[in-house]
């Protein structure tokens, strides 16, 4: 007999789906705003994986690729239970912005205050009545804006647990990235949770190879850690990118990308052009080095500075 597993002040059955809503706020107009938390508990024991996208809620690549995995039933565990939160600042995704209406980035705002600004009492009410009962999370973003990432998974590289559950993941690209002081993945991994953040495509999209990659790791994820029952799928091992940089404009134009997100490029080879709406100026902008690209500004419109690039420092 499995121990009590209680959500939201909720007892969740064993073999059953409950359907719980996580209560932040009211709209202005007093329309009462839930976010859906969806727990699949086994009747075996097992570990609680937390699947959670949309905390962004322009980040729509994220929320499909969650919405696929309850789909495909991939979230219904032989074993422990998987908790789904495919929209999680709603607020945002009900118009399709970035942030939370008080115009703060809930990503910003961990673990929150019980009276502080809209978005860190949001944080607060996630810290305190989910974080603790999950023991590993999966955090689904893309690219801010019209930045194009290919998929990839990033993780701290002092933390074994997550690396090694990235290499699982088997994404294209594992990005070494450091813990941001109020994330998420900061609050949780400060909690003692193994936390993957997955980064694909860009914003207000919804990218089926993106999904793909996102769906394919996370079931290969869950079959390593026993919840559900099946075959690994493996292909050549990811890139490891152990620093990085962001190559910017040198000039302010039109913005041609020329080579393919993912790519490994040479020193001297030419990555795209900036130039003028009337043919009288063309900049070429060339590879520093060798480097693996790993995501790409797709704005056709850049300015002197602009971050157009984020590629590998090979070492």
């Amino acid at each position: 007999m499995n121990k009590p597993f209680v959500l939201l002040g909720e007892e969740i059955p064993e073999g059953k789906r409950t359907v719980i809503d996580l209560k932040i706020a009211k709209l202005h107009t007093r329309t009462t705003v839930n976010v859906p938390v969806i727990i699949e508990r086994s009747k075996n024991p097992g570990p609680v994986v937390l699947l959670l996208a949309g905390i962004h809620g322009d980040e729509t690549n994220g929320v499909g690729i969650v919405r696929e995995i309850i789909d495909l039933k991939i979230n219904k565990p032989k074993n422990g239970t998987i908790i789904c939160i495919p929209v999680f600042n709603i607020f945002g995704y009900l118009i399709q912005t970035r942030e939370f209406p008080d115009g703060r980035d809930l990503n910003r705002m961990f673990p929150g205050t019980l009276n502080g600004s809209l978005a860190s009492q949001f944080a607060y009410q996630f810290t305190k009545k989910i974080a603790p009962f999950v023991d590993y999370v999966i955090d689904f973003h893309t690219g801010g804006s019209k930045r194009d990432n290919i998929a990839q998974i990033r993780c701290s590289k002092d933390d074994k647990k997550a690396l090694e559950l990235a290499k699982v993941f088997n994404p294209p690209m594992i990005v070494f990235s450091n813990n941001i002081a109020k994330s998420l993945r900061y609050t949780l991994s400060k909690m003692g949770k193994t936390v993957l953040l997955f980064e694909g495509g860009k914003s207000k999209e919804l990218n089926p190879t993106i999904i793909n990659e996102g769906v394919n790791g996370t079931r290969n994820v869950l079959i390593h850690l026993g919840l559900i029952e099946g075959d690994i799928t493996v292909r050549a091992a990811p890139i490891v990118v152990n620093k990085t940089k962001w190559l910017r404009a040198s000039n302010s134009g039109m913005f041609k990308v020329i080579v393919a997100n993912g790519s490994f490029v040479k020193k001297k080879e030419v990555l795209g052009v900036i130039q003028d709406p009337f043919g009288e100026f063309k900049k070429k902008i060339y590879a520093p080095y060798n480097c693996h690209i790993f995501c790409i500004n797709k704005t056709p419109i850049v300015n002197k500075g602009d971050a157009l690039y984020h590629v590998s420092i090979e070492e």
